[in-house]
């Protein structure tokens, strides 16, 4: 049985020991624990926040600005995307990154965006039944209106009241042969 000995003049196509190949592959390695560092580096400042306490609201740190105050009932993408230019804030920077100081701009303008002049069709509660006024009803509040809305629908014995009332559809959805589980 022939033993192969190995030379260093021969060359059977291993890579692994060519001196240019291990070199890339070390850099490779190399590249990968750099970004690894990098992406963390990036989010993780000595004032970076992981979870931030907004209008009783938890907002996750990592995320985006804009996205990350989607989490706020009542606050969509494109109010949270005006409300960050309003405040001066890069939207491209993360919920963890923000200061005090846009925080407080942030949480001003959301409980008062007519001051900011924003538009009123942007806002969510137009022409308030009992008030007449049009605002923007965030967190805890929208529960609240929209519970007060129901109950009201159900004491003037509107349709739609009746409907919530009995526990079935109210949009006009079929109900034969859908809607059979509560």
């Amino acid at each position: 049985r022939p033993t192969a000995t190995r030379t260093d003049d021969t060359d059977d196509g291993d890579s692994s020991s060519s001196p240019t190949n291990s070199s890339s592959n070390n850099n490779r390695s190399s590249k990968k624990q750099s970004d690894s560092i990098m992406s963390t580096s990036l989010m993780q400042g000595p004032e970076f926040q992981h979870i931030l306490r907004i209008l009783n609201t938890n907002v996750e740190g990592k995320r985006n600005v804009v996205f990350a105050l989607t989490k706020i009932k009542g606050l969509g993408r494109r109010f949270t995307d005006l409300i960050c230019k309003k405040a001066e804030v890069d939207v491209n920077k993360r919920a963890g990154e923000l200061t005090a100081d846009e925080i407080e701009k942030v949480v001003a303008i959301i409980q008062n965006p007519r001051q900011f002049k924003i538009p009123l069709w942007f806002l969510n509660r137009q022409k308030d039944f009992k008030t007449g006024k049009y605002s923007q009803v965030f967190a805890q509040n929208i529960d609240a209106k929209l519970r007060d809305d129901i109950e009201r629908l159900k004491k003037i014995r509107a349709h739609r009241g009746l409907r919530h009332w009995w526990g079935i559809r109210v949009r006009g959805q079929h109900t034969c042969s859908t809607g059979r589980r509560k």
